[in-house]
């Protein structure tokens, strides 16, 4: 059962709501759930998990892709109102795509489970049209993501990482460690080592342990 802020907030975000009978308006509040995530807990893991729509009220979740080998690729984040849809994987038919949503940070979410947004989505062509679009959009983050790794040589990658999450964080001096850079821009943590050493050479960043700070970002804004 939701609480009345958690109600308001599903309205907001779910725009086919005054499309829904009285009956589906029901059955959504009836079954739809807050919780709350810890950071750094795996929300849902691969194709076979299939937890449902998640919107989120407070927090950051971040969507990767798992190699056999261990090797993570960060391909979106997702943040206040945004919705994941690919935690409810097996709602897009004919689509396989095999990925790993967790909290980067705390985070307070309203979930739809999968089996009552099916329904839903079965009934009522704005629910089903909601869904694709959503997850039209998060495809397009992918694409991005992929076009980066594929096509764009690694200081451009690493230069647009450190740009956005200035702008995110509104600050210069990040407390990021290389590993965590590794993961985000789908790298090996060597390569983002050496090229951060590169970038202190140049008098863009200074380093210290577990913290980048941006002291040029003129220079840095033309590798981008």
């Amino acid at each position: 059962m939701l609480n009345q802020d958690s109600i308001v907030f599903l309205k907001q975000i779910l725009n086919f709501w005054p499309h829904l009978t009285p009956d589906e308006q029901d059955f959504l509040l009836d079954t739809a759930q807050e919780l709350q995530f810890s950071k750094h807990q795996i929300i849902h893991n691969g194709e076979n998990h299939c937890a449902g729509v998640i919107l989120i009220k407070k927090g950051t979740l971040r969507t990767s892709l798992l190699s056999e080998e261990g090797r993570e690729i960060t391909l979106f984040r997702l943040y206040e109102k945004d919705v994941c849809i690919l935690s409810a994987s097996c709602l897009l038919s004919n689509i396989t795509f095999d990925v790993q949503v967790c909290a980067e940070t705390d985070c307070d979410v309203v979930l739809i489970p999968s089996s009552v947004f099916s329904k839903l989505a079965q009934h009522n062509i704005y629910a089903e049209n909601f869904s694709y679009k959503v997850a039209t959009e998060r495809f397009s983050d992918v694409m991005w993501a992929m076009q980066q790794i594929l096509f764009m040589s690694f200081d451009k990658r690493l230069a647009i990482f450190l740009a956005d999450e200035a702008a995110r964080t509104e600050t210069t001096s990040l407390r990021l460690t290389h590993e965590q850079i590794a993961r985000y821009t789908g790298s090996a943590r060597e390569v983002v080592s050496r090229m951060l050493k590169y970038f202190a050479e140049e008098g863009i960043v200074s380093l210290s342990r577990g913290e980048i700070k941006i002291i040029d970002k003129e220079k840095l804004r033309s590798l981008i």
